[in-house]
């Protein structure tokens, strides 16, 4: 395996890490108006709060590695998308402002507000981020200059926001699994049914996302018959989403949550292998693609940064699994909580 590879692997799973992670609390705050409530709300943004700033440091860290090893991508990615990254970048100030600032003030009206930009804000980021990944899924126009040629309308197009609203499905769901584990009483009652009703959404927008997926992005068919062990990726991603649904109805949160977090993970592994080698797919134009070879840094630049990741990624995963640990368990609300 040379570097490029290694590298192409370590971002796959660094933004795979962060669709756990953030995922979840994406969810969370998409479902936040469904609360019933100041408490029951207070209750919702301190499941996430020890651990929702902490999750996003993926989406950071997969971006500096795009930056350090792929250059060439990183900048057709973030000026072609720069409209939609600024959107999604706004977003994601204005979810961690509603988790400041709401407390700050006892007036209705004020933390009526922050609740509906904490709950749009939450839908708006996964959303967006589900359209990015339909269209380097399905590949975007890209001149032989190697800078993106479209437009963001393009960028709507139905396959990817297919792929936008099957990921807020995903994420409320996860965020639902996620709250499972984190409540108590008649609002654990309530959870369990927007989990429900997530799970019933999702698998509609999933198998629609993936049986056109088969028809629109070729590449999904092409990666299977070229590399047959490909097929076991999605294949365990029906089977783990098929495994929330038991695990829902036997009232095991847990094992819902290690399952959505396994489907989110092979789905991931299997966009990530269709992919492969390629990184930024040109649509209509193959030969313009940026791939891991002629986007990549040179040799001794991905083996410095590689020294850098293995050497910061074990500290990074240390300091999380310690802080899941440290407030794992339902919440309980003080005079220090949101």
């Amino acid at each position: 395996m040379d570097l490029n590879t290694v590298w192409f692997a370590l971002v796959v799973v660094l933004l795979a890490g962060y669709a756990l992670l953030d995922g979840f609390d994406l969810g969370v705050g998409t479902l936040h108006l469904l609360a019933r409530g100041d408490e029951e709300r207070r209750t919702l943004m301190n499941a996430i709060g020890p651990v929702w700033d902490g999750n996003e440091v993926w989406l950071l860290t997969g971006g500096g590695a795009l930056f350090a090893a792929f250059p060439n991508v990183y900048a057709t990615v973030f000026s072609g998308f720069y409209t939609a990254l600024m959107l999604v970048l706004l977003a994601l100030i204005l979810r961690a402002m509603s988790l400041e600032f709401r407390g700050k003030l006892p007036g209705a009206g004020w933390r009526a507000g922050w609740d509906a930009a904490f709950s749009i804000s939450s839908a708006l980021a996964a959303l967006l981020l589900g359209v990015a990944l339909g269209n380097i899924l399905r590949g975007v126009p890209i001149g032989p200059d190697g800078e993106f040629a479209g437009s963001f309308l393009g960028l709507l197009n139905p396959w990817s926001l297919l792929m936008g609203l099957t990921t807020v499905a995903l994420f409320a769901l996860h965020g639902a699994l996620y709250l499972g584990l984190k409540v108590e009483g008649t609002l654990l009652e309530r959870v369990r049914a927007w989990a429900k009703t997530a799970y019933a959404a999702f698998g509609v927008l999933y198998a629609l996302t993936l049986g056109s997926g088969l028809f629109v992005v070729p590449r999904f068919s092409e990666a299977l018959r070229a590399r047959p062990l490909l097929l076991a990726a999605p294949v365990g991603a029906i089977l783990a989403v098929l495994f929330v649904r038991r695990s829902l109805a036997a009232g095991r949160e847990g094992r819902a949550f290690v399952s959505s977090c396994a489907a989110i993970a092979l789905t991931a592994a299997f966009f990530g292998g269709s992919l492969y080698p390629a990184l930024v797919p040109s649509n209509p134009l193959p030969e313009n693609g940026l791939t891991i070879y002629n986007a990549c840094s040179s040799p001794k630049t991905l083996k410095i940064m590689l020294v850098i990741a293995l050497t910061g990624m074990p500290l990074v995963i240390a300091y999380q699994t310690l802080v899941y640990r440290v407030f794992k368990g339902p919440v309980r609300l003080g005079p220090t909580s949101y």
